[in-house]
Parts: C-alpha cells; structure tokens; sequence
C-alpha cells in the first residue's frame, strides 16, 4: 500500500567528522559569539553532532567589523586558551565583496580557508556595481572564491537561475548554509536552497552559526530521503577541503 508519509531523517546524523568552515564563533568581533563562554557553548553544541573541527571567519566588513588578520588571530588565541584540547580550529574571514576590499587587497594578506579558497559574500540587499571586477581582482591575486549563502541574495531569485550560472561561469563555488534546508531565513530562501541542490549549483555546505539558536534549530532539521541523497556528495565534498 502506497504510504504518504515519507520517512525522514535528522540532517545532522550526516555530519560526524565534518570541518564547520563558516561560522561566526570566535569572541567578541563581530556579530557572532560575544564572549569566550558562549563560544565554548557553541563548540560543545557542535561536538553532539560529531563536529570538532572548525576554521572561524568572522566578518570583515569595512567600518561595521574592521577585522584584520592580526585581530582574528588574537580572538584565536583567546578562544584556544580555553577550548578543549580535542578541538581543531584555525581561523580564515568572510569577506564583503566591496570597494575597501579591494582598496586593501595589496597591502593585506587575506586569510584563506584551506589552500587558495576564500570565503565571500555579498550584501543582502544589493550585489556590488563592480561585481565582476571584484571576482576577478580577487582570482588574480591566487583566490578561488566560496560565495557565501547564495540561496539569500534575493535579488537573484528572479531570474530563473540566470545569474547564479553567470557567477559559476566566472570561477565562484557556492556553501550553502545549512539552515536555508528549514524556514529560518523564510520559505523563498529555502525553496531557492532546494532548487540549487536540484540544479548541482551547490559545492559546499556550512553552518554560518552566529548563536547557539542556530544549532538547536539545526538539531531538528528533518528531510526526506532524496533530500539526503542530494546532500551527501555536497557533504563529502566540503569535508574534502580538508582531507
């Protein structure tokens, strides 16, 4: 007999040994963990789902949150002075992809996620005039670029996939953040999420977790089986940052 109740299995059972390369955990510099003791909360949420290893990147977004190697690698030290010794971390940055990125291109050296990847991201409301010259300023001084969250630029959901083909001709990955699976960031969002899966736009997938609301509602992120089948080599792809 035909059932219409499809089984459906906790997202977070697939993590076990998974690299978070996106998050906002490291104390007190952005918009993320404001202190040691709420990082540590954090990181002991994720060992539940078999995560230990994270690179932190926090944002750098000109006069919002001014960070700079040296100040991200000082919440680093901060935060390991305190951690379990069992927890893997390094620190990288999400950068906004703007005009002061590209005025400090030459004169600071930008923190890498694994080898030559680095992690971008767009405003939420508007995509930079010069996008283009951007991705290629950055791809020529050696960055392969990881764009952030792709599902939660709005302003191209209208066109039909269009735009994100563009960027993915142009050299651009795309993470994923886990949470666009649920509502958290509204249903449009989630059902772009879903439609890049579909399409295998989607290369890598992270948490983006700013508090430890994120990763309770992470826990009980229920899909279906298809759903999972399309998740898996994402997964595996991104744990390959790291392998």
């Amino acid at each position: 007999m035909f059932s219409f109740f499809a089984k459906k299995y906790f997202f977070v059972d697939l993590l076990e040994g998974f690299t978070d390369f996106h998050n906002h955990i490291l104390p007190g510099i952005d918009d993320g963990s404001p202190d040691v003791e709420t990082s540590l909360q954090l990181l002991k949420k994720f060992e539940e789902f078999g995560v230990t290893s994270f690179v932190h990147t926090p944002h750098v977004m000109n006069d919002y949150y001014p960070n700079t190697p040296d100040t991200i690698n000082a919440a680093l030290k901060e935060l390991k002075a305190a951690q379990p010794e069992h927890i893997k971390n390094s620190a990288a940055a999400e950068y906004m992809m703007d005009q002061p990125l590209m005025d400090k291109i030459d004169d600071e050296k930008l923190l890498k996620i694994s080898g030559n990847f680095s992690l971008v991201e767009m405003s939420f409301l508007q995509p930079p005039i010069n996008l283009k010259e951007i991705i290629f300023a950055l791809q020529n001084k050696g960055h392969v670029l990881i764009l952030a969250h792709p599902e939660r630029y709005g302003f191209f959901h209208a066109s039909d996939l269009r735009k994100y083909s563009s960027l993915k001709t142009r050299g651009c990955y795309f993470q994923l953040n886990m949470l666009s699976l649920s509502e958290h960031y509204g249903k449009g969002i989630q059902k772009m999420a879903f439609k890049l899966l579909e399409n295998q736009m989607i290369d890598y997938i992270s948490s983006d977790t700013h508090r430890l609301e994120h990763l309770e509602k992470l826990q009980n992120i229920k899909l279906k089986s298809k759903e999972i089948e399309m998740l898996k080599p994402v997964i595996e792809n991104s744990k390959s940052l790291f392998a």
